[in-house]
C-alpha cells in the first residue's frame, strides 16, 4: 500500500483517539509517534519513503521485505519495551504500526502476521490500483468529516 494511504488511515485513527480517549496526556508526541510508526514497517524497502534514508540500505542487506518488520510480533515487541521504559510512546506506537500492518494485509503481497511462522495474510488489493486510490479518498473524507466534528466538539 501507498505511503499517502497509510497515512489517510493512521490520521483517522489519530482523530478518532484524541477526540475519545481525554487520558491521552501529551497529544502532539501522540501524533508524531503514530505517523512515525506507521512509516517503520517499510524501512526495509528501497521504494519507500522511509527506505531511501541513509543507514537502510544497511538493515535490508539482513533483512527482506515483508519479513520481521511486517509482523506483529516485532510490532508487540517494540510496544511492550516502550510500555516499560517509555510509556508514552507505547500507544501511539502500536496504532500507528498495527494500522500499517493491518492495510498491507489487504494487499496481494500481504505479511506474515505473527512472523517467524510461515502463515500469511493476504487479499486482492494492489498497490497503486484504483481501488486503493479510492481507499485513500474515501478516508481523506473521513479525515475531514471527524476533523470538523472535533472543531465543533460533536465529537
Amino acid at each position: 500500500m501507498m505511503l499517502r494511504t497509510h497515512l489517510a488511515i493512521v490520521i483517522f485513527a489519530i482523530l478518532l483517539f484524541l477526540s475519545h480517549i481525554s487520558s491521552i496526556s501529551n497529544k502532539i508526541i501522540f501524533v508524531v509517534i503514530a505517523l512515525i510508526a506507521t512509516l517503520i514497517p517499510d524501512l526495509d524497502t528501497g521504494f519507500s519513503t522511509i527506505g531511501k534514508m541513509k543507514g537502510s540500505k544497511i538493515l535490508r542487506f539482513f533483512v527482506r521485505h515483508r519479513g520481521f518488520f511486517h509482523s506483529f510480533s516485532f510490532c508487540i515487541v517494540v510496544s511492550v519495551i516502550f510500555a516499560f521504559f517509555i510509556p508514552i510512546l507505547a500507544l501511539p506506537f502500536f496504532l500507528g504500526y498495527s494500522l500499517h500492518l493491518f492495510a498491507d494485509s489487504f494487499t496481494f503481497e500481504g505479511i506474515k502476521p505473527f512472523w517467524p511462522l510461515r502463515y500469511s495474510s493476504s487479499w486482492r488489493l494492489r498497490t497503486g490500483s484504483l481501488t486503493e486510490t479510492s481507499l485513500f479518498v474515501f478516508f481523506v473524507v473521513l479525515d475531514l468529516i471527524v476533523f470538523i466534528f472535533a472543531i465543533k466538539g460533536v465529537f
